[in-house]
């Protein structure tokens, strides 16, 4: 017992030791652009990551409860939602979907379906935190639509493509209620137009939806049809600075090295922002032409900007559907700020 014990610690002081040092150089490390001279400590990186000193992360965004029958604390209600688990109950991770369907059901029209993939850096948030619940909430609402909010396994612990493989998952169990004849989920059976499937995401959930949309176009599919993928001010990266990054390279609200830490945490091991994961152009972009259209949203303001000019522009050359939305000002994450402004929708 006692040498389990023994192996047990040295394997999570190893693990610590070598988190450490890549924070530690990601974050001290001069890059190659002579105006990139801004340095931070580990010790900030965590505190902004929401970690404390022994990696526990810390809960910084309110989580909430789904909301499946009418609230009477909420008398402006305008979705239901409820949680779905995709995984057994003594699996130890909990996955599952938040599903939200509007309050206001059109008669006789089954609705389409947005998958939604949260933003957070690959590091932190889920379905439940606040911000994203609202927004799905409201999506469900304006664009009157079944939304399904994945859960997926979070860096460090679980480096990409985690997530990716949740996503993947969450997709093929909404594919699975079409095909089968019982256990279906009711709201989906009763509302859910299965040809007309979108996937979107916003920040690193822009990312996962990317990179989920070309790996399910290899599947057949039917009866579920994606009909396109939504990217809000998607995280990309790159060993190679862009300008809007040197530009908003001490941003508010993603500043250079805090991205460059969630890189760090996120790709794997050895890993640098060239890989795949986070450079789309590395590898696999040829299949963007599975995907019948593309919609790319961004703000002038968000450091991200100029990755997705680059995507927008490659796509076009591609000759690939894509509709495109720069907004003037903003920054990154606004589409949060802007949820109770009732003109305001992330793709409006």
């Amino acid at each position: 017992m006692l040498e389990q014990q023994l192996t047990s610690w040295h394997a999570v002081a190893i693990y610590t030791i070598v988190l450490f040092l890549c924070f530690f150089q990601s974050c001290q490390a001069t890059m190659a652009d002579p105006k990139e001279t801004v340095s931070h400590t580990w010790k900030e990186v965590f505190q902004v990551l929401g970690f404390n000193l022994t990696l526990t992360r810390e809960e910084r965004v309110p989580i909430v409860n789904a909301t499946p029958f009418p609230d009477p604390n909420q008398p402006n209600q305008v979705a239901f939602s409820k949680d779905v688990p995709l995984n057994p109950p003594h699996s130890k991770f909990k996955s599952f979907i938040r599903l939200y369907v509007p309050v206001e059901l059109p008669q006789q029209t089954k609705l389409p379906i947005i998958i939604f993939i949260h933003g957070g850096g690959f590091v932190e948030l889920s379905p439940a935190s606040l911000g994203f619940h609202d927004l799905c909430n409201n999506l469900s609402a304006r664009v009157r639509a079944v939304v399904a909010s994945v859960n997926y396994r979070l860096a460090p612990e679980h480096p990409l493509p985690a997530a990716y493989v949740d996503a993947l998952d969450a997709i093929s169990w909404v594919h699975s209620q079409e095909k089968v004849s019982f256990h279906r989920d009711l709201w989906l059976e009763q509302f859910a137009d299965f040809s007309r499937v979108f996937i979107m995401g916003s920040s690193a959930g822009a990312n996962i939806a990317y990179h989920v949309a070309l790996r399910a176009s290899e599947f057949d599919l039917r009866p579920l049809k994606i009909q396109g993928v939504l990217l809000s001010q998607p995280f990309f990266g790159a060993v190679e600075r862009t300008s809007s990054e040197l530009r908003l390279i001490e941003d508010r609200y993603l500043p250079l090295y805090m991205a460059d830490a969630y890189w760090t945490l996120a790709l794997p091991f050895q890993a640098n922002r060239d890989h795949e994961f986070s450079n789309p152009f590395s590898r696999g972009f040829e299949r963007v032409r599975r995907v019948p259209r593309w919609f790319v949203k961004d703000d002038e303001g968000d450091p991200m900007i100029d990755r997705a000019r680059e995507l927008v522009c490659k796509l076009a050359v591609k000759k690939v559907p894509v509709v495109y939305r720069f907004y003037p000002g903003g920054f990154h994450g606004v589409e949060m700020a802007n949820l109770y402004d009732s003109s305001s929708c992330p793709f409006s």
